[in-house]
């Protein structure tokens, strides 16, 4: 065995070797990390950008979509020819009215409806979150929960009891998947 001092030396020096690579480490980490602050900073101002964009955009669309309207002589090119954009303010839950049939829903939403209009009575989230092929979790409850009283709201469903929902208008004929 060696001296006190040699094992002094040794442990300095595997400590020295531990520090250094640590501090390469932490280099490399602060590297990362400044990419990354640059990165969500750039989204930030993006996100700003396009809301201030989005804001003086939509006023001017309302008052000018009729001025703005090709007539069928008028060609309809596009900046935006061919890319994907998203419509905002669209309703995609319409108020029911009389004659009008669930195909106008989203697929979702014709599921929830189809569960509650098959159910032998009152449903509540927990019990359609399953049948419409989600995971029973708090989220997909909660989600389900949302797009129910959105329902409610839009005249497709009753909710006579709080968190118990029927159909509020009874079908007429078969199901679309019945035989």
């Amino acid at each position: 065995m060696g001296s006190l001092f040699e094992e002094l030396e040794a442990r300095e020096a595997a400590a020295r070797l531990r520090v250094e690579g640590l501090e390469a480490e932490l280099a490399e980490l602060s590297g990362k990390l400044d990419l990354a602050r640059e990165s969500l900073e750039r989204l930030r101002i993006t996100r700003e950008t396009v809301a201030a964009v989005l804001a003086e955009m939509i006023p001017e669309k309302a008052a000018a979509f009729d001025a703005d309207r090709p007539t069928a002589s008028e060609p309809t090119t596009s900046a935006y020819a061919g890319a994907e954009r998203h419509v905002v303010g669209v309703l995609t839950v319409p108020k029911w009215q009389p004659g009008m049939g669930v195909e106008v829903l989203p697929q979702v939403y014709r599921d929830i409806l189809e569960v509650v209009a098959d159910a032998p009575g009152p449903v509540r989230a927990k019990q359609i979150v399953p049948r419409i092929g989600l995971p029973a979790e708090t989220g997909k409850i909660e989600g389900t929960r949302s797009k129910l009283k959105r329902l409610v709201e839009r005249g497709w469903l009753d909710e006579d009891t709080p968190g118990m929902f029927t159909p509020a208008h009874p079908r007429t004929g078969k199901p679309p998947n019945s035989r």
